[in-house]
């Protein structure tokens, strides 16, 4: 395996099989569905604010982009056959299609990113992974922003004051609890690598 390449998941699981991917899919859906969980709705905002897209951050980043992807993949399908492990315990596609279900789709495509760019070490030093990060949650907040617009036809200044302007410092606080603690993991990786 080519160490440009190289994954959060790869450094510690070296040697992958279709047992220990479909364990990492499950353990990362889970992860996912109860990230969800950790929600509530910000009075005055459709939007809920959650620990999933923190989730996000750490499943791409850690995973890589095709099993990033695929584990949010089968997050999505089993939302959408009726576990309830959407935010607020919301299942099914009518969430999807909903007001909310841009972020979602943000998300998904957010996985795939920065799993793409933590798969070229953008997550070993805080000085790229923070902007890594942030491109992800730009990525997120583009889709649920122009989805809410659309499915709301709310204006765009409405859009942002209730789309994203209450969660602008909750999700820089994510992106520098993430973008602090790879770093530190990977220093750890090498440093047990090295001896």
């Amino acid at each position: 395996m080519s160490t440009s390449l190289l994954t959060l998941r790869s450094a510690i699981v070296p040697r992958s099989t279709a047992l220990t991917h479909a364990l990492f899919i499950v353990g990362g859906t889970t992860f996912l569905a109860l990230a969800a969980q950790v929600s509530f709705t910000i009075p005055g905002t459709v939007i809920p604010f959650s620990g999933q897209s923190l989730a996000v951050l750490l499943v791409g980043t850690t995973y890589g982009a095709r099993l990033g992807f695929a584990t949010f993949a089968t997050y999505l399908l089993a939302g959408i056959a009726g576990a309830p492990i959407f935010a607020h315990g919301g299942y099914g596609y009518e969430r999807i299609i909903s007001a909310t279900g841009g972020y979602l789709v943000g998300m998904f495509l957010a996985t795939a990113l920065l799993g793409y760019l933590a798969e070229r070490r953008a997550d070993r030093k805080f000085i790229t992974s923070f902007p890594a990060l942030l491109l992800g949650e730009v990525t997120i907040f583009s889709f649920g922003l122009v989805w809410l617009h659309h499915t709301l036809g709310y204006s765009w200044s409405e859009t942002i004051a209730d789309g994203l302007t209450p969660f602008i410092i909750p999700e820089i606080i994510k992106i520098a609890i993430v973008a602090t603690s790879l770093p530190l993991v990977w220093r750890k990786i090498s440093t047990s690598i090295n001896k």
